[in-house]
């Protein structure tokens, strides 16, 4: 058969991935890549520690990192992209450059993290005010809560759910459940936008959905890391009707400074029960 009138492949940009080895959602990342880019990602080594502030520690190390980038050297990305917020939130701001700069050395290209792609995010939708969903434990969220606060933006309420492993393995449901918590719930007010935190975490089939009942802008780990990275590639994330891809869907969505609500109060933890101990809360 002759194919010769198909003229293709056409010309091929690649994006290197870094994950951690229990990174589960390969397919939620490439939903958000243009037809034109190629994801090609490689993980992190095992390690049999839960998902917890050690695991973070041990994923992102400089080394780590290194090596997981010089193997993805031999298929040429143009710019690498480490998956992970909690391992790349974990040092604080310092650390999250820190990491940025070794990937670049050992790749000699343009590095990203997902932490650092969602502050690179809230500064292009001028919140100074959100509301945070994890899956993490207490300690793990409140390691978050710092990373965002640190970084001048206000941290108006957070619901967590207290998992330590197979998190890809929760329902649209629960996250679209604990999202309304930390948006109605939030101890100092309302939100510019809501981030929903974890590459684990599933959450693109629900941002349309939650951005037209919250009306603020709502971005998870995965949207973020995606529209950092091939940013740097000068081409744009695809989704539909989403705040941070899509400028005509902002229009739907409240923007900073036009939201305005009473402080509600706080919901207190489970009573007798240990923090770490718990299915979920909000801090």
């Amino acid at each position: 058969m002759d194919v010769s009138f198909l003229g293709g492949p056409g010309p091929q940009r690649g994006v290197g991935v870094v994950a951690p080895f229990d990174f589960a959602l390969d397919r939620e990342l490439w939903r958000w890549v243009p037809d034109e880019v190629s994801l090609h990602l490689t993980r992190t080594p095992y390690v049999p520690v839960e998902v917890s502030l050690d695991l973070a520690r041990l994923i992102s190390e400089h080394e780590t990192l290194g090596d997981a980038v010089r193997t993805l050297t031999a298929v040429a990305p143009e710019v690498v992209a480490y998956a992970c917020t909690s391992g790349s939130f974990v040092g604080g701001i310092v650390g999250e450059r820190a990491m940025c700069e070794a990937m670049s050395r050992a790749g000699a290209v343009p590095a990203i993290t997902t932490s650092g792609a969602l502050l690179e995010a809230l500064v292009e939708l001028d919140v100074r005010r959100v509301a945070l969903v994890t899956p993490y434990t207490v300690s793990v969220t409140r390691a978050l809560e710092s990373y965002v606060a640190r970084a001048g933006v206000t941290v108006t309420g957070c619901a967590y759910m207290g998992l330590t492993r197979q998190i890809w393995k929760v329902a649209y449901r629960e996250v679209v459940d604990m999202a309304r918590r930390a948006a109605v719930h939030g101890r100092l007010g309302a939100a510019d936008a809501l981030f929903l935190s974890c590459t684990n975490l599933p959450t693109y089939d629900v941002i349309p959905q939650l951005e037209a009942e919250l009306r603020i802008p709502v971005i998870s780990a995965n949207q973020v890391t995606m529209w950092a990275a091939l940013r740097r590639l000068g081409t744009r994330a695809v989704g539909p009707y989403q705040a941070l891809i899509d400028a005509s869907a902002r229009s739907g969505t409240v923007l900073p400074g036009q939201a305005s609500g009473s402080v509600l109060p706080e919901v207190p933890n489970v009573p007798g029960v240990p923090e770490e101990k718990q299915q979920e809360g909000w801090t």
